[in-house]
């Protein structure tokens, strides 16, 4: 057992604080990382704050994790000490029904264990990536390019695999016209994800506040979804739109913005239940869909593939004591485009 520090919600709600947590002795196949940078994700406030249901406290966030090996297990075939590698949400699985064996871990018919808020199979509760040092199973590790630095790499660990996803599932490229639904922490990946695989590219926000920023970083187009306008003209218009918004929207409107056979594909997880026009799928053949992060494989192939085209998070480095502060102003928009935690500062 090694003792760490690390930042914590005690309770739900409840200001984030500086403590220390116990992380496993280094198995056979494990490996031991330390932490150089952790983003914060949405989701680490509504699981904080237990907007998603009732959680496990104390509970250390962060589950977009960069850093370096400084110990390998004696089995570690995959790595070695000095390597740049990263975790994402997850950090083990039953890796024995069909979905792990399809590298889809992220689908674990006996449920994933998550980076945070979560119970190992050892019985202990998971503890995230606002802490200095983090142990995981090499299988659920992957490896950060060169090409990338460990700070803008951080987020590419649940936002950027969890745009890429769905972005590969439904064949964006070229001759495909596809729309992200807000330019926050996920949708500014998924405007560089989509125009670097070749897509035509439309950024659908509540306003035109972000818009130079949806340009420069690749969108073709920029509409506002106030302005009801916006819906006449693009109806009909979109193979496949990505929502990444955490508020419900009106999916009957949304969907007609899709061509036939187009899809709608959700990764923004509200915290309250949509309605839905069974007839805004119906007519047109439409699909509306979900989305979870990827699969390690398909991480790794993500990571890969920004490093190749030079794509990173746009960030904020932030010392740990503003993570309170972060979070605010996360629920407030007024981050661009991702806060990441120098973890020196913990």
């Amino acid at each position: 057992m090694t003792t760490v520090a690390a930042y914590a919600a005690p309770a739900a709600k409840a200001p984030l604080e500086r403590t220390t947590i116990e992380r496993r002795a280094v198995g056979e196949h494990d490996v031991l990382i330390d932490i150089e940078f952790a983003g914060i994700c949405h989701s680490d406030i509504h699981q904080a704050r237990e907007g998603w249901g009732e959680a496990l406290f104390p509970m250390v966030p962060g589950h977009e994790i960069a850093g370096v090996v400084s110990a390998v297990g004696s089995g570690v075939t995959r790595f070695a000490v000095g390597d740049r590698v990263g975790v994402g949400c997850m950090v083990d699985s039953c890796r024995e029904c069909e979905n792990c064996k399809d590298g889809l871990e992220q689908y674990c018919v006996k449920g994933n264990v998550p980076t945070y808020n979560g119970i190992g199979k050892d019985g202990e509760p998971t503890y995230g990536g606002y802490s200095q040092k983090i142990v995981v199973d090499e299988g659920f590790v992957v490896r950060i390019p060169d090409g990338l630095s460990l700070d803008v790499a951080a987020p590419l660990l649940c936002a950027g695999i969890t745009l890429y996803s769905p972005l590969k599932r439904w064949n964006a490229g070229p001759g495909k016209k596809v729309a992200i639904v807000g330019l926050g922490g996920l949708g500014h990946m998924g405007v560089k994800i989509a125009h670097a695989l070749g897509a035509e590219v439309t950024v659908l926000s509540q306003s035109l506040r972000k818009q130079d920023d949806g340009l420069k970083l690749g969108a073709d187009h920029y509409y506002a979804t106030s302005d009801p306008k916006t819906f006449e003209e693009l109806a009909g218009t979109f193979d496949l739109i990505v929502s990444t918004v955490s508020a419900p929207l009106d999916f009957n409107a949304y969907l007609t913005l899709l061509k036939t056979e187009g899809a709608l594909v959700n990764v923004g997880a509200p915290e309250e239940p949509i309605s839905l026009n069974l007839f805004s799928v119906i007519g047109g053949g439409k699909t509306l869909a979900g989305s979870m992060i990827g699969g390690i494989a398909e991480t790794q192939e993500m990571l890969d593939f920004c490093a190749g085209h030079g794509i990173g998070s746009e960030i904020e480095l932030i010392r740990a004591e503003q993570i309170n502060e972060a979070y605010e102003r996360v629920l407030g928009s007024d981050v661009r485009y991702r806060f990441v935690i120098d973890t020196a500062t913990i």
